[in-house]
């Protein structure tokens, strides 16, 4: 299992944030419990399911986990506002297929790791923080964090961070700005596109 992509489970961790009542049935904990145990679900398909296998199983998992609207428009920046209505239904499409990609990539294998939730969800803002450690027997415990804004009824992943170094969303973000600085959001759509293609193999 590679877990060091550059930029899928890649980034960042928490900042003080003021502590909520521990509850194990928030919603936000459950959306973040569901991505966990699809993840594990593809981990023990492994080359069985192979990556079509993985990146099929996973896809309406991430659907559902996902505000990918939301965490497109933030790791795009300003030139969103811009950006044509079709553009940015094909830059959603790529960070789906981009998310999609990279986990099935990352987690293609199993050896008795465990996803820990912690039951304690953290509020910041509107937004609510669920911690989780990825357990390895043979290796360290990995802690990966998400942040969720409420859609609708749902509580939605709209940020990641990994092992106490800083957001995907700002990581993504300022890898997308040189690309736009050069050839704008057309160039963006073909570059997030080809950072899917090269997970997939």
């Amino acid at each position: 299992m590679r877990l060091l992509n550059n930029a899928v489970v890649c980034v960042a961790a928490m900042m003080v944030v003021a502590p909520a009542t521990a509850q194990t049935a928030d919603p936000a904990r459950l959306t973040v419990q569901n991505l966990s145990d699809g993840l594990i679900t593809i981990m023990k398909g492994g080359s069985k399911l192979g990556f079509a296998g993985r990146a099929s199983s996973i896809a309406p998992v991430v659907d559902r986990a996902f505000d990918l609207p939301l965490l497109t428009r933030l790791a795009v920046g300003p030139a969103w506002t811009s950006a044509a209505p079709a553009d940015r239904a094909a830059l959603i499409g790529a960070m789906r297929k981009l998310t999609i990609n990279q986990y099935a990539d990352n987690f293609d294998s199993w050896s008795g790791q465990q996803f820990i939730v912690s039951p304690k969800v953290d509020v910041r803002g509107t937004d609510r923080v669920v911690s989780t450690k990825l357990t390895q027997p043979k290796g360290d415990t990995v802690t990966i964090a998400y942040r969720l804004r409420q859609n609708g009824s749902d509580w939605r992943i709209v940020d990641v961070f990994y092992q106490n170094s800083i957001s995907q969303i700002t990581t993504r973000r300022n890898d997308f700005q040189a690309v736009l600085a050069k050839g704008g959001v057309k160039a963006l759509v073909q570059h997030v596109n080809s950072l899917a293609d090269k997970a997939a193999h």
